[in-house]
């Protein structure tokens, strides 16, 4: 099956393919970060620290997510993008279900490990495939649009969450919050079978070879200024999305710990922001940078992003350091915002300096490198100053306060500083 010819009928189905991606994107979302709102009742449980906590969220699932990455991204450049795919929410699927029935901490990683494998498929493809439905004009809507798949399954995950863990009482022994994780991921195996239905679209390669690029082919141009322009972009939105990270997975037990509300009040409210500041966000980044480059600014999107990581500092510092729960979701609302901006102009950036047949294995760097560090460090480094600096599990709010400034700090700087490099890697004609 391919993607019909004609530009009409080209257009529905990109825009169809564009959905069936955005809901398997959720999904990931979904099973990624509901264990951020089962972090109490799992530490009770099972007997864990924050930091241990922090390994399930960040490295345990992050590092195989990033590693898997690359080859998955090189399978992407040389096979059926949506088979591959499919295989890999299918396996997601299963890995989150298995977290559910993990009968100790060491089982519970390894299921988290098998989930990130999963997922290491999911954006090499997601972006292969919409730089082929889409035109570059529209690359940064288009990428707006699937990007807002994970506030809203990260938001999703936290609202079912909190409902799974009221409304589930425990079966034989089974605590409700793995019948939160069995119930989050059963959707996986239909939405797996979704995306295997998908026709693949013909690569819009315009250079007279058809064959995969060459590991050599791709050495070279990853050490000229391309590569270069890539290394901007990817620390970039890498420091931003250490911070989105962070706040996404400690806020809820900030909120908890510090106003002692209830789980599923802490989920409604704030997956609801999530959701809300993360579309506005996301749709915000790819509305701007294509508005921007169609004015001539070359290099608006970093613009976009670092200006949105700059403004996001004062807000980061105090949010999770309020004095009420309601005034700290008055500020999470635009704190979420400008960081899902920050983080949302990437993907499009690298779309347009990427020739189109390196673009899996250029997403699967960029994946490595927010996962590997965005998510891998920005979860342990909160952890880690609760733990050994403030010595006060009530206090990792304070410990966000102090961590996810200086992490947007830094991105906003690579950022702009790296407008000139990434202007020198864009083509010519762009």
């Amino acid at each position: 099956m391919t993607v019909p010819a004609q530009g009409s009928s080209r257009s529905r189905y990109a825009v169809y393919g564009l959905c069936v991606l955005i809901v398997a994107y959720v999904l990931a979302f979904i099973d990624r970060q509901i264990l951020n709102l089962l972090v109490e009742p799992l530490k009770h449980d099972l007997g864990l620290s924050d930091l241990q906590v922090s390994l399930l969220q960040g490295p345990a699932f992050g590092l195989c997510l990033a590693l898997a990455g690359l080859p998955i991204g090189r399978l992407v450049d040389t096979h059926r993008r949506v088979t591959v795919l499919a295989i890999g929410v299918a396996v997601w699927s299963l890995m989150a279900a298995g977290c559910g029935l993990a009968p100790s901490y060491a089982m519970l990683l390894a299921c988290r490990i098998g989930v990130g494998t999963g997922e290491a498929a999911m954006t090499p493809s997601a972006y292969s495939l919409i730089g082929d439905w889409f035109s570059p004009k529209r690359q940064g809507v288009a990428a707006g649009f699937y990007s807002m798949g994970a506030y809203v399954g990260g938001g999703l995950a936290l609202i079912l969450g909190g409902v799974l863990l009221k409304a589930l009482p425990a079966s034989d022994g089974m605590a409700a919050w793995r019948l939160a994780f069995i119930a989050t991921a059963a959707a996986g195996i239909p939405v797996a079978l979704w995306v295997a239905t998908l026709c693949e679209p013909s690569r819009s390669d315009p250079s007279p070879s058809k064959t995969p690029p060459s590991w050599r082919e791709a050495r070279t141009w990853f050490a000229g200024a391309g590569g270069r322009g890539a290394l901007a972009v990817n620390t970039a939105v890498t420091f931003a999305a250490m911070a989105s990270y962070a706040i996404s997975a400690w806020t809820p037990s900030a909120l908890i710990r510090a106003f002692h509300l209830a789980p599923h009040a802490v989920g409604l409210r704030f997956g609801l922001t999530m959701i809300t500041a993360g579309v506005a966000g996301s749709l915000s980044a790819g509305f701007i940078g294509d508005a921007l480059r169609a004015r001539g600014v070359r290099d608006g999107r970093l613009w976009a992003l670092g200006l949105a990581a700059m403004a996001a500092i004062p807000l980061a510092a105090s949010a999770t350091r309020a004095a009420s729960p309601d005034l700290t979701f008055i500020l999470l609302w635009p704190l979420i915002f400008l960081v899902t901006m920050a983080v949302g102009c990437g993907p499009a950036s690298l779309q347009e300096i990427t020739p189109v047949r390196m673009r899996g294995l250029q997403h699967a760097l960029a994946v490595l490198a927010v996962n590997l560090f965005g998510l891998g460090l920005g979860p342990p480094v909160v952890a880690a100053i609760t733990d050994l600096v403030l010595h006060d599990d009530v206090r990792v709010g304070h410990a966000l306060a102090m961590a996810a400034p200086v992490m947007l700090a830094l991105s906003a700087t690579c950022a702009l500083q790296g407008r000139a490099v990434y202007r020198r890697a864009l083509p010519v004609d762009a």
